[in-house]
């Protein structure tokens, strides 16, 4: 059993991220094969997996990391099933509506911070840039926010992980790599998505760039063959990652499968 830093996939953009001592869900999606995932403006992609565990097979949660309010990363199976005590981090638009429905929802504007304590230990998340969509259709999906979550042990930062969010690539990228230019590793939104005839979230070639900009030890694709509205297949990103003979290790779980989020050697 993998033990140590880790990530535990469970579908989507769903994992059970573990940090020292702390134990984080993100995007919360458990939603079964063939249900639908309401994306608004009167949009749905049907699920074509199922999530590896349900909700009350999850651990303990110190925090609940949710990018944005989309029906694939937060879904009806969440709302109604989830532990409400844990703090709920996601984008002011978002933590609106969760704090309507009873969670202990914590807004973070780009920039700011959230964090944790235990002892001698802190996690600090900080919201980072998050592109959606530009132009028109940008302003039409929900605001979205990616994360730079660091382990924190006597005043030393011992790891460092980015969560990508839902996001294309682009500069944006690029300041987070200005503010935090060492990162353990990336956890990166794939997939292709399409919406309206415009991609959405990043496919193979758009994943490379991103990886070139933010620079990580490990990168753990994830997002990218649940729903209908995935257009670009892991093996696509994974190819052309090998074919830029990116530094960084690619590690690719299965649903269910736990990877560790420390680069080799440490």
């Amino acid at each position: 059993m993998t033990t140590g830093d880790r990530l535990h996939f469970i579908g989507t953009a769903t994992t059970v991220m573990r940090l020292g001592s702390f134990t984080l869900l993100t995007d919360p999606n458990f939603l079964h094969r063939g249900q639908r995932a309401y994306l608004g403006w009167g949009l749905s992609s049907r699920r074509l997996t199922d999530p590896a565990i349900e909700p009350d097979e999850l651990p303990d949660l110190d925090a609940i990391l949710l990018s944005h309010l989309h029906g694939d990363h937060f879904d009806r199976v969440s709302k109604a099933q989830l532990d409400r005590s844990p703090p709920l981090l996601s984008t002011p638009h978002a933590v609106r509506r969760l704090g309507r429905w009873g969670f202990d929802a914590r807004a973070l504007d780009t920039w700011d911070q959230h964090v944790l304590t235990k002892g001698e230990e802190l996690l600090r998340v900080t919201a980072v840039p998050a592109i959606h969509a530009r132009g028109l259709l940008g302003k039409m999906l929900p605001p979205v926010m990616g994360s730079v979550l660091e382990h924190v042990v006597d005043d030393t930062v011992r790891r460092r992980v980015y969560v990508s969010g839902d996001t294309l690539t682009g500069a944006h990228v690029d300041e987070v790599r200005e503010r935090f230019p060492h990162l353990d590793a990336a956890v990166v939104h794939l997939g292709g998505t399409r919406v309206l005839l415009r991609t959405v979230t990043m496919d193979g070639p758009m994943g490379v760039d991103f990886v070139g900009r933010c620079r990580p030890s490990v990168v753990v694709p994830v997002h990218h063959d649940d729903y209908t509205v995935f257009r670009s297949p892991l093996s696509d990103f994974v190819e052309r990652a090998r074919a830029a003979d990116l530094s960084a290790e690619l590690r690719c779980p299965a649903r269910g499968e736990v990877v560790s989020l420390e680069p080799t050697g440490h």
